[in-house]
């Protein structure tokens, strides 16, 4: 079989698509898939040793760009793939596997897009517990199997493994002019959906400070938008402070976080790159919840409140207090950080403590 899947907007939900991408070599181990992705996340898939080829979307987040996606559609027609499996839901993506006249295409009904489709999939949320079951994972993991295997829900998540290049490793290391001398914690201050998801900076440069007098290095890790935080968290000339935000590529932070001990970062994009390295990550949650994003990797603490105004999935707090982020103390992210072991992969939302 061979499929062309057209892969999601964020490099979060990149990263968790790769769960899909082994489960397709796993029913069918001479399955060949070809990605059509953004530009910015091909770094990423570069890294997945499931994907044969990664195809350039080169339109920015949210650009129709109705001539192009034809234009690239007809471009493939002579590949011949057997299946599309259109992971976003916008009309928009749907667009290229309809002009490259795939025989089957799979993707969740909605935004009027079902005629591009010829097999139109109903999101269904389930409800355990009381609590909304709708993680991202299963949602990609569902568009892989038959209707009738998505319906039993038994699915087999296959966590997302990055590979690392040891050459760029080296790389790194020698620019930069690093040591492994002291243990290594990466900080990733940002989070690009808003700041109901962001931990405050100064509590960050208030845990890179103790944990520097505990022995420990820290590097910051982001695009050029975290610079102001990443310059409050690791200033100039502290020593064992290293800042590297917008002076790495997306595939320098996968080689950077194979060499830490542990990375903290928010519900973002980096902190599914870092579960998919293996490193140890302390995960924070404030707006969002480890019941539909959660890192999926064995080795990991989840840091979520679960207060009673959330999750509420905003971009900014809606009641003014980032109450979820900010009763999280610096105390309680590094005894997680100086004590951590690897922990079991189901998702258990704890309230007021680490997830155990």
């Amino acid at each position: 079989m061979k499929y062309l899947v057209v892969g999601p907007a964020w490099v979060g939900d990149m990263v968790m698509a790769q769960s899909l991408f082994k489960q397709l070599q796993q029913d069918d181990a001479e399955a060949i898939i070809d990605v059509v992705a953004p530009t910015f996340s091909l770094p990423i898939l570069q890294r997945m040793p499931e994907v044969n080829d990664t195809i350039d979307l080169p339109f920015g987040h949210g650009e129709f760009a109705f001539s192009g996606r034809r234009a690239l559609g007809k471009s493939l027609r002579e590949r011949n793939y057997d299946k599309a499996i259109i992971l976003p839901r916008s009309f928009k993506s749907a667009l290229v596997p309809y002009y490259a006249e795939i025989p089957v295409r799979v993707g969740f009904g909605g935004e009027l897009r079902s005629w591009l489709l010829t097999d139109v999939r109903k999101r269904k949320p389930t409800v355990v517990d009381g609590k909304i079951n709708d993680m991202t994972v299963k949602r990609f993991l569902s568009l892989g199997l038959t209707p009738e295997q998505a319906a039993t829900e038994n699915y087999q998540i296959l966590p997302p493994a990055l590979e690392t290049n040891t050459e760029n490793r080296f790389a790194l290391m020698n620019q930069h002019e690093l040591s492994t001398e002291r243990p290594i914690v990466c900080i990733c201050p940002g989070a690009e959906y808003g700041p109901a998801k962001q931990w405050p900076v100064e509590y960050h440069a208030e845990l890179a400070q103790q944990l520097v007098a505990k022995g420990y290095q820290v590097w910051v890790l982001g695009s050029p938008k975290e610079m102001a935080a990443a310059e409050q968290i690791a200033p100039a000339g502290l020593p064992h402070l290293y800042n590297f935000c917008g002076k790495t590529k997306l595939a320098d932070t996968i080689d950077l976080f194979s060499m830490a001990d542990a990375v903290v970062s928010h519900d973002s994009g980096l902190m599914h790159v870092a579960a998919a390295t293996g490193v140890f990550t302390v995960a924070i949650y404030g707006s969002s919840s480890p019941e539909f994003t959660p890192p999926l990797s064995e080795n990991k603490q989840i840091i979520y409140l679960g207060i009673d105004c959330s999750p509420c999935f905003k971009k900014t707090c809606p009641l003014g207090h980032y109450n979820c982020l900010k009763d999280i103390s610096v105390e309680q992210v590094l005894n997680t950080i100086c004590h951590s072991e690897p922990q079991p992969s189901e998702i258990e939302s704890t309230h007021g403590k680490t997830e155990q």
